[in-house]
């Protein structure tokens, strides 16, 4: 199997401050403030048979990021939307992946960036489970990791912001290195959280229980698994959730846009099935996304 190639090194377009611009062309000053501060928000958006599941949602997330962040991205929803399905089209994609982002650029280097412009960048590519088959057949093996997620109070926690990204790479680089597939995160309080780029779900006596997500990104996934679920007549609880709870736990799955829906084998010394509850949200997910 021939290596992916690197993400600067690519055939296809990608649109960039209102040009669609051939992939490799798709540059920036190394001294922009995103790169420097973190000042940058994304969206993660999946594309199922050339159309992107819940566009509209993406889209005004991603606006959302950007005011709690300090900054307005500079077209309208209904531009982006439109603009994404062009570049999806443009790259000929079927089913794959859309990275909208905006970031701050580089008229100032320090932390007060009040003069910088805003740029806005939307790339789309094909791509194919984040998970194996076969991990998602056994459910993955998490470790718990020593990052947490920290409180609203400390960081705008409701944001899809790249600089509330840094301690998942840490944890997962730390969980692969030590033979794991990804890491449970807990928050400020020691509590469940969620996994390094999903939200997490527990199954206990046939019960859906989802941690309240009032220090972390209460994703499109997430509440569209929940609604799923009450449709199909199962109890959803939100609330906070200790890790001790996992031992009365049954099943786990995690879900996002890049994971979808994916179970969980084991988190460090607790193990789980691949349950009935897990299987009927999975199969309906993936019949909802490509309907």
């Amino acid at each position: 199997m021939q290596p992916s190639p690197s993400f600067d090194d690519r055939d296809g377009f990608i649109w960039y401050n209102g040009k669609m611009l051939p992939w490799r062309d798709a540059k920036v000053h190394v001294l922009n403030h995103g790169l420097h501060y973190a000042s940058c928000v994304f969206e993660g958006e999946r594309v199922y048979n050339k159309k992107v599941f819940k566009l509209n949602e993406h889209t005004e997330r991603l606006h959302h990021s950007a005011e709690l962040l300090g900054f307005t991205i500079p077209y309208s929803v209904a531009d982006l939307n439109r603009i994404t399905n062009e570049i999806i089209a443009k790259n000929a994609i079927e089913n794959g992946y859309v990275r909208p982002f905006a970031w701050r650029g580089s008229e100032m280097m320090a932390v007060s960036a009040q003069k910088t412009s805003i740029h806005v960048a939307i790339a789309a590519w094909s791509w194919p489970s984040y998970f194996s088959n076969e991990a998602k057949e056994r459910g993955l093996k998490l470790q718990i990791s020593k990052w947490a997620r920290p409180a609203p109070n400390t960081a705008p926690t409701a944001s899809k912001a790249a600089g509330l990204y840094m301690i998942c790479t840490l944890s997962k680089h730390a969980a692969e290195q030590a033979g794991y597939e990804d890491a449970l995160m807990l928050d400020y309080r020691g509590l469940i959280a969620e996994a390094t780029g999903a939200n997490m779900f527990l199954v206990i006596n046939g019960e859906l229980h989802t941690p309240t997500p009032d220090c972390f990104l209460n994703g499109i996934t997430r509440n569209t698994i929940i609604d799923l679920a009450k449709k199909r007549g199962i109890k959803v609880v939100e609330r906070h959730i200790k890790p001790e709870e996992l031992a009365q736990t049954q099943e786990v799955f995690i879900c996002g846009t890049a994971a979808e829906v994916t179970p969980i084998g084991s988190i460090e010394n607790y193990t789980f099935t691949v349950g009935p509850v897990t299987k009927q949200l999975m199969q309906d997910y993936s019949e909802l996304v490509r309907k």
